[in-house]
């Protein structure tokens, strides 16, 4: 388990620039390498309601996986998606283009760039109207000025709507040779558990702005939470 720290504030313009480069190759088989390991994304996303006047908005989407699941839905409604790196988003882009999702005549699938705690709504996609659902996916655990993404998230959320988020636990109730050699394996993809984001998340529900709510995946390799905002 790493220590807890604080958060880095880190130029935006080198924030960028160092998801580029991280995924600039990676990008390409993104999809392949963390389909074993990044477990409980599809479980997380069964929790998305979508219907046709819905709006969901995935921080960090990366290559558009999830939300090209939740765009094979009938009734998808308006899926939209932020990332740091241009270069994810090219391929992103092309993943949707090449899976023809949402459905021809349906809203397609916003795509901006930007950095997760500078969420602006309005400006990034128009909407003068929170999301019902924003979510992270393996990803607010990897962003240095985490705390800003988080509360950006959250006001962008209607009162009732739910911010979900799936994430690395501490592997606590798994044998300790096999979390141990699990940690410093995913130590190798940049990837590790950040006790200071999970005990936010849980301040966040003690503090009466939100309800939280944490479920456990393949016992502590992960887990889910899901935030109501009251």
């Amino acid at each position: 388990m790493s220590d807890a720290v604080e958060p880095q504030s880190v130029p935006a313009a080198d924030q960028a620039a160092a998801m580029d480069r991280m995924y600039r190759l990676t990008r390409h088989v993104y999809d392949l390498t963390r389909a074993y390991y990044l477990l409980g994304r599809d479980r997380m996303l069964a929790q998305v309601v979508t219907g046709p006047a819905t709006a969901t908005l995935e921080v960090g989407c990366g290559t558009a996986r999830n939300l090209i699941k939740l765009g094979r839905r009938p009734d998808p409604g308006l899926l939209c998606g932020i990332d740091a790196s241009a270069e994810m988003l090219e391929t992103a882009a092309r993943s949707i283009a090449r899976a023809g999702v949402p459905a021809a005549g349906r809203e397609p699938i916003r795509l901006r760039q930007g950095l997760a705690e500078q969420l602006d709504p309005a400006a990034m996609f128009g909407r003068t109207s929170p999301f019902d659902t924003v979510f992270f996916s393996y990803c607010l655990s990897m962003i240095p000025t985490w705390p800003g993404a988080l509360e950006a998230a959250l006001a962008a959320v209607k009162p009732g709507g739910r911010l979900l988020i799936v994430d690395f636990w501490d592997q606590q109730d798994l044998p300790a040779a096999f979390a141990a050699g699990l940690k410093r394996w995913l130590a190798m993809f940049h990837v590790h558990y950040r006790p200071e984001v999970h005990a936010a998340l849980a301040e966040l529900g003690r503090s009466g702005r939100a309800d939280v709510a944490f479920e456990s995946v393949a016992r502590r390799y992960a887990y889910i939470a899901t935030v109501t905002k009251r």
